[in-house]
């Protein structure tokens, strides 16, 4: 018999499997279950991004890409960080398209990370975040947010978090789970902080279209002296509701998207032929499509929030993604136990707080990707349930 654990890398061993894989695994195998776990959209991609993809395939158009991704692709990611965000990048040099927005944060950390470097990691955030610079030789270094903040990074937070082995500061806004966003406000005063610091930001802004409450989002790079010391990863899953297609980006400083690239070449060499051609599609002719599936997810954003209050389930208002995070402190369950209950007793499926980080204990991520008909039957199941603990309790 092989004992495979002493073939197996001890930094993969120490890793956990992601928390919000869990609840969909059990949702998955039981019946009438309504999912709000997943961060997927609901919509099907837009007709004419598809039609793109088909009609790249008819023409035969099947071969690899340059490794950067096609510079068609590359010039249009460029012209809308311009049009959007008043920021230029050149797409020879500083733009590198990536299979999902997944690579590109993986490549960002493994060409940035040595060891022993500390990274500073607002949380709750995304799960990917701590391993990635743990596997990378790194340090995480947890920012725990308040939700008395709207879940902000403010400046005193990032002051007490900084040591002299400080390098990198992950900026995950709009935020995945709370739906927080970055105002320009709030990065201004960050700004100074970071540059002070001699800091790096990654900027995770995948979320960057689906910003609520007639606000845009402000990407940090826009910001006096930070385009030189940010890169960005963003990608189009979220904003034109292209999961499946498996496409992202990364944007920065022309000496680190090229080493970044060398681990692109390696390890992936390019990113789909179909996808890309559906991708330039999408950036040309795409602007409505997001803003049509923005003005529906703002729709259910604003009853569900609502009706989560209602239940007694507080909700600060989150104005971007297309989650919430109410504290379900008052029905007396941990949130692994309400998540757990929740899909047991009434089939519904949501993520506990705590697979995105400590200090999501007391919380949920509940998504809004869903129709309107699910989330409605979903509210009243919660309702149900809540009322349901609160009774047991008096008893």
């Amino acid at each position: 018999m092989i004992d495979y654990q002493n073939y197996l890398n001890d930094k993969i061993k120490q890793v956990k499997p992601s928390g919000i894989r869990k609840f969909f695994d059990i949702a998955v195998e039981m019946d009438n279950v309504i999912s709000l776990s997943i961060g997927e959209p609901d919509f099907k991609t837009p007709w004419h991004i598809r039609h793109a993809g088909i009609r790249s395939l008819e023409k035969g158009q099947t071969w690899y890409t340059p490794n950067k991704g096609f510079i068609e692709l590359r010039k249009e990611i460029s012209n809308y960080y311009k049009r959007r965000f008043n920021v230029e990048y050149n797409p020879d040099t500083d733009v590198l398209v990536t299979v999902g927005g997944s690579e590109a944060i993986d490549l960002v950390f493994r060409t940035l990370v040595n060891e022993g470097d500390e990274v500073l990691i607002p949380e709750p955030a995304f799960v990917c975040y701590r391993p990635l610079t743990y596997m990378a030789g790194g340090k995480p270094v947890v920012i725990e947010t308040k939700a008395k903040n709207n879940f902000k990074l403010t400046k005193e937070e990032l002051e007490e978090a900084i040591t002299p082995n400080t390098k990198i500061l992950v900026l995950p806004y709009p935020n995945n789970p709370t739906g927080a966003i970055m105002e320009r406000e709030d990065l201004e005063a960050i700004r100074e902080t970071i540059i002070k610091n001699d800091l790096l930001v990654i900027s995770d802004e995948i979320y960057g279209e689906l910003t609520y409450g007639n606000r845009n989002h402000v990407s940090i790079a826009e910001l006096d002296g930070m385009k030189e010391r940010t890169v960005v990863v963003s990608g189009f899953s979220k904003a034109y509701a292209m999961t499946g297609w498996r496409l992202g980006y990364a944007l920065g400083p022309c000496d680190i998207i090229g080493q970044i690239t060398k681990l692109h070449q390696y390890g992936i060499m390019s990113s789909p032929t179909t996808a890309q051609y559906a991708a330039i599609e999408a950036l040309k002719n795409g602007d409505k499509d997001v803003s049509d599936m923005r003005s529906d997810y703002d729709m259910r954003r604003r009853l569900i929030v609502g009706k989560l209050n209602e239940i007694g389930l507080t909700c600060f208002e989150p104005l971007g993604a297309f989650y919430t995070f109410p504290c379900i402190e008052s029905t007396g369950l941990t949130s692994d136990e309400f998540a757990t209950r929740l899909v047991r007793e009434k089939r519904v499926a949501v993520v506990p707080g705590t697979a995105f980080g400590e200090s999501g204990e007391g919380f949920v991520r509940i998504s809004y990707a869903q129709s309107l008909k699910n989330i409605k039957k979903a509210l009243k199941r919660i309702e149900e349930f809540v009322e349901e603990v609160k009774n047991e309790s008096k008893g």
